[in-house]
């Protein structure tokens, strides 16, 4: 991760986090511990808690507790899960850190201290439920800068969704159809790399834009009900609860493959689900067999939870190299400028964008031109 590891560097030497308070709700796997190292370089204190049960990687939780105080364990309970967001509150973060705005909103229903600076947000789902809070405190949306969209999003998860889709299944995704629910940065990644596989790929979707786009992109387009009895593998990628419910489990063929990618496993209406099922029962680790009623038997990847992660290793390291940067540059604006900024859901600064860009591609020994002072005053007539 040579992104992070220059941004590391130089904390350790400018220390511009030092006596920060920082609470963080991440999965807890190699690549986060690289943040919370550089976190912790800049002269941050830092307290972390797993955003999801199945992502946390134990030894990596271990390994942290010589530099944060760490509350996450694999496969922990939802309780406990509620527990660890809490004793990371008990902290008295003064930024916050979030993949699903769990501790954000813990956080509001306890009340804002009075010395609380702000907070990042990494995701679409987490985004859009900050949103809905309307947060009295600026939100940086890391989830939105141009490099997490383009790398997080349509490279990263659109490679580890059918990484984790095919090491729990062992499919042959060539001739296959795969149905897509959603084609936003995510949904693009994952259709691209199905199609690149072999795959006949279909894509569901709400938005005219987006679904005219893919048609132009060349895939098949339509409702999912329509696509319900056509798909072998069903990949959720919304952000909304209950895209593939009752109605579409009684129109899917004998052996479809339900995964979600979304942050929450909420997509595929698992009570209806389990409603229709006569049986359900483990046919390999993390795949759950449902039987209907009919015979027909429909396969639940790692119970719904986000594929990626709970059946995969998550980002390659170099995505989250880009992610991670942007987190460390995030905190870093939010402790220099975060009493200046107004509340609410922001984007990040530009120049934190573009600096990271600038960073990847220095660590990729890729150079580009800039503008001349000319170039530059014609430009500025239009600004």
């Amino acid at each position: 991760m040579p992104v992070l590891r220059s941004i590391r560097e130089r904390f350790a030497a400018q220390q511009p986090l030092a006596g920060l308070s920082v609470g963080a709700c991440l999965h807890v796997t190699a690549e986060t511990a690289n943040l919370v190292r550089a976190l912790a370089a800049g002269g941050a204190r830092i307290a972390i808690c797993g955003a999801n049960p199945l992502s946390t990687q134990d030894d990596v939780a271990d390994a942290l507790r010589d530099i944060a105080d760490v509350y996450a364990a694999h496969a922990e309970s939802f309780d406990d899960f509620a527990r660890n967001i809490n004793a990371v509150l008990d902290g008295r973060p003064r930024v916050t850190l979030d993949d699903g705005a769990d501790l954000l909103q813990a956080l509001h229903l306890r009340g804002l201290p009075d010395d609380f600076i702000g907070a990042t947000e990494e995701t679409t789902t987490g985004l859009l439920r900050l949103r809905e809070l309307d947060p009295a405190t600026p939100v940086l949306a890391v989830n939105e800068a141009n490099t997490e969209r383009v790398f997080n999003d349509h490279y990263g998860t659109g490679q580890s969704t059918l990484d984790g889709i095919l090491r729990a299944t062992n499919l042959l995704l060539a001739g296959k159809t795969v149905v897509v629910i959603g084609y936003g940065f995510t949904g693009k990644g994952v259709a691209v790399r199905a199609r690149g596989d072999g795959a006949n790929v279909v894509i569901c979707e709400v938005d005219p834009q987006r679904a005219l786009e893919a048609r132009m992109e060349g895939f098949e387009v339509l409702p999912a009900l329509a696509a319900a009895s056509r798909g072998d593998v069903f990949i959720t990628v919304t952000g909304v609860p209950q895209v593939l419910g009752r109605a579409h489990f009684e129109r899917m063929k004998d052996g479809a493959v339900l995964a979600n990618a979304g942050h929450f496993d909420v997509e595929l209406d698992l009570p209806a689900l389990r409603l229709l099922a006569s049986e359900r029962h483990a046919v390999l680790p993390l795949v759950d067999e449902y039987v209907l009623a009919d015979g027909r038997r429909l396969h639940l990847l790692a119970s719904g939870r986000v594929v990626n992660l709970a059946a995969g290793q998550g980002h390659p390291a170099e995505i989250m190299d880009i992610s991670f940067a942007l987190q460390a540059l995030a905190v870093e604006h939010l402790a220099l400028h975060g009493a200046a900024l107004p509340p609410g859901v922001q984007p990040v600064p530009q120049a934190i964008d573009d600096e990271v860009a600038r960073l990847k591609l220095a660590s990729l020994g890729v150079e580009i031109d800039s503008l001349t002072d000319s170039q530059l005053r014609y430009l500025s007539r239009f600004e």
